[in-house]
């Protein structure tokens, strides 16, 4: 008799439908959050972004290299790291190549990369494309295990979790997403204030949020514009969410004999120009708004020029406060602060960015000195070598002579005890502890020996006896210095202080988005055309207004 099974006939076990639903959505769900829609807190980049940028490095289309065309960069990405379409590749390529999108360009693209209209790029092919100078500055010291690595999605390759980047660039750059469940939006800021509040951090961990926001007064938008109050300012940076109002910037001008027009030469974050005046010439025609005659694009290179010429009779503040109520020459930046830290969604301040990069980039200074340690103790350690051989070249050719092969020199040198006299102030010198002195002889190493067989004839000159010298005191000055950024943390946060000035230096460019101290909201009054009234009240108690020449000509009879 079989005992009874609880197997399907196909051999599996049997599950509801509720709970594979549940256990394959979270899987979806958590892969979109992780691997596709919110940015790091470290390098302020999604995946693609961070693809894009490291293959392009890996291929040499760096800034100092000559332009490449964008359908090569694209294939590297998609062949090697990012297994999707070519067009959500190419599509995040030309964002970072469009001045009115990021504060800090990370891509410097050649052709036809669209238009603040709303205007489609070329197609790959013919556009092309390098790494700009500011991506330098996240790409850099990568090959030196400053952060960790993992296999790609068929494990032919390998890519980095994470760009060791000198600077916050999540807030520099913002960033928009949707996840399932959640969404990001994080406002550009102005690199140079970014930079120094960093540095304002370092000095002063404990600083408060009243003092960052001294630096840091708001978003800094590429479009410029007028942020309008800052309440929702501070909100943004203590909670991380927060409704912050941005306005056009726009100028009344007299353009011809009693005739004016509003000019626009800066419009909201994210707004489309085209989009923008045909929504104020759907409402011309719908005469929601009177008083405009004409609406003309006059933007070429040397900036945005939108004029919107105005009827003789019209008053311009009045049109310009309908515009601003009706269109989005005024319009809200819903901020919300959502990033990945340490792999988990997180909401965050300004301070909490700021403390999330301190605590990555110290990290990434400590691996690096790590790793230029080994390698300054590995050289060290075959100038020791280089030191002895030259000490006892006579020997060390009767040796070689007598060798019938390499491998018997190469044991011949490991195997002969050598006085230890020349060598033991430059092991302590170097801190190397590679060889053992047992009553004051040593051993040569594998990799000592190796580096007296492949040593020039040329280097047993006295010149270059002293150049061997001369390189194990440098070799030993940077091991003490590499030696004193791992043991202090005060000179880890100095080194930090320096590279931050040095990419200050690099990518800090004037404020372009005024912060004023009004608030953005506009009263019924301010949508009115202004001039006298008279106001009658009837005996039942109803209220009426009249314009004054109105009234007047009513009452004449």
């Amino acid at each position: 008799m079989t005992e009874p099974t609880d197997l399907t006939p196909s051999g599996r076990l049997p599950v509801t439908i509720e709970e594979e639903m549940r256990s394959s959505y979270l899987a979806y769900a958590m892969s979109v959050i992780v691997s596709r829609a919110l940015p790091d807190v470290r390098d302020g980049l999604k995946p693609v972004h961070r693809r894009i940028l490291y293959a392009m490095r890996e291929s040499g289309f760096t800034a100092d290299k000559p332009y490449r065309k964008s359908a090569r960069a694209v294939g590297d990405v998609m062949g090697k790291y990012h297994p999707h379409g070519d067009s959500s590749i190419y599509d995040a390529m030309v964002r970072m190549a469009q001045h009115w999108s990021m504060r800090v360009k990370l891509i410097d693209g050649q052709g036809n990369f669209g238009s603040v209209d709303g205007d489609s790029p070329a197609a790959m092919r013919y556009t092309e494309a390098r790494l700009a100078k500011a991506s330098s500055f996240l790409l850099d010291d990568i090959e030196r295990d400053t952060v960790d690595f993992q296999p790609n999605y068929d494990e032919s390759e390998n890519e980095p979790k994470v760009l060791p980047a000198v600077f916050p660039n999540l807030l520099v750059n913002g960033a928009a997403g949707i996840a399932v469940g959640m969404a990001t939006n994080i406002p550009t800021h102005n690199p140079g204030e970014v930079i120094d509040a960093t540095l304002a951090m370092i000095a002063n961990p404990a600083i408060e949020l009243d003092e960052l926001m001294q630096i840091i007064p708001g978003p800094d938008f590429p479009t410029g514009g007028i942020i309008m109050g800052r309440s929702g300012i501070r909100r943004a940076y203590e909670t991380g969410r927060g409704s912050i109002p941005v306005r056009a910037r726009a100028e009344i001008e007299e353009i011809r004999k009693d005739r004016q027009a509003i000019i626009i030469t800066e419009i909201p974050y994210q707004v489309n120009k085209a989009t923008l005046q045909e929504k104020i010439a759907d409402l011309v025609r719908s005469k929601e708004i009177e008083g405009i005659s004409d609406i003309r694009d006059e933007s070429d290179r040397s900036g945005m020029r939108v004029v919107i010429e105005l009827k003789r009779d019209a008053t311009p503040d009045v049109v310009l406060n309908q515009l601003y109520r009706f269109t989005q020459l005024q319009t809200s930046f819903s901020a919300n602060m959502l990033a990945l830290d340490d792999g988990k969604p997180r909401t965050m301040g300004l301070k909490d960015i700021l403390e999330a990069f301190l605590r990555f980039r110290e990290e990434v200074i400590l691996r690096r000195a790590r790793f230029d340690l080994n390698k300054a103790r590995d050289r060290g350690h075959l100038l020791v070598g280089l030191v002895l051989a030259v000490a006892n070249i006579d020997e060390v050719i009767a040796l070689i002579r007598a060798a019938p092969d390499a491998a018997t020199a190469r044991e011949s040198l490991m195997a002969r005890e050598w006085d230890a006299s020349e060598v033991v102030p430059l092991l302590e010198l170097i801190h190397d502890e590679g060889n053992v002195i047992i009553d004051g002889k040593v051993r040569l190493t594998e990799a000592q020996a190796r580096g007296i067989l492949e040593l020039r004839l040329q280097r047993l000159t006295g010149l270059e006896r002293e150049k061997i010298q001369g390189e194990l005191g440098e070799v030993a000055q940077k091991i003490g210095e590499l030696l004193a950024i791992i043991e202090s943390r005060p000179r880890r946060m100095e080194v930090m202080r320096e590279e931050l000035l040095a990419a200050r230096a690099e990518v800090a460019t004037p404020r372009v988005t005024e912060i004023s101290d009004a608030l953005g909201d506009q009263t019924d009054e301010s949508l009115i055309e202004p001039g006298q009234m008279v106001v009658t009240i009837t005996r039942d108690g109803f209220i009426k207004r009249t314009p004054l020449e109105v009234f007047r000509s009513q009452n004449r009879g």
